[in-house]
């Protein structure tokens, strides 16, 4: 059973934020476990239970990889028969490439960038690239972080600086260079806001 934005705009947008709510607590258990097990514990499975809670009663084909062409603006993200192989090559990029670089944000900021542009679910490939990037954060710190409001909170409020940083992502890309440097610095902002703002 689905709600639809333009039949119930208040109940479509209230479902929305209590899914928020939910994944937030299904993200902060898959975070525990990853800190007993490590990087490895961030799977597909994970990707698709976090994308399964953000667009529950929303759409009905949460929490699995799309089998139709998208959409997103200007971008066309890859072949729907080319998702499984694209996200395959995802998670081991994380995985292999989990000790390397001094920039903490880095891993975090090319999950956030790879999964939007894959954009590998038929709905909430934001919400879950955010919660990706946000667990890669808090993995990459050894804990939960302390923070009244969290960085994907935060990346929601104002989206014209991380939609900037997605393009210079996507830009470096399609001229044939790996560089998610600027969104790696803007979450590195962001991220140092959350623990400035305790209360």
């Amino acid at each position: 059973m689905i709600v639809r934005e333009k039949d119930n705009p208040e109940l479509f947008t209230r479902v929305q934020e209590q899914n928020l709510l939910r994944q937030y607590d299904l993200l902060t258990n898959c975070i525990e476990l990853a800190l007993l097990r490590g990087p490895e514990a961030f799977d597909k499975y994970t990707l698709w239970a976090l994308n399964l809670t953000a667009v529950a009663n929303i759409t009905q084909f949460g929490g699995r990889y799309r089998k139709e062409p998208i959409y997103v603006g200007s971008h066309l993200p890859p072949h729907f028969n080319e998702v499984d192989n694209w996200m395959d090559r995802f998670i081991s990029f994380v995985h292999e490439n989990w000790d390397t670089g001094d920039h903490p944000t880095l891993i975090p900021a090319y999950a956030l960038w790879r999964l939007n542009w894959i954009h590998p679910f038929v709905e909430g490939n934001g919400r879950t690239a955010r919660a990706a990037c946000y667990y890669l954060l808090c993995l990459r710190h050894g804990g939960l972080l302390p923070g009244s409001k969290i960085v994907p909170e935060r990346i929601r409020e104002n989206r014209e600086p991380y939609y900037a940083a997605l393009k210079a992502a996507d830009k470096a890309w399609s001229e044939g260079h790996f560089d998610v440097t600027e969104l790696a610095d803007y979450l590195q902002g962001l991220l140092e806001k959350q623990l400035i703002d305790k209360d």
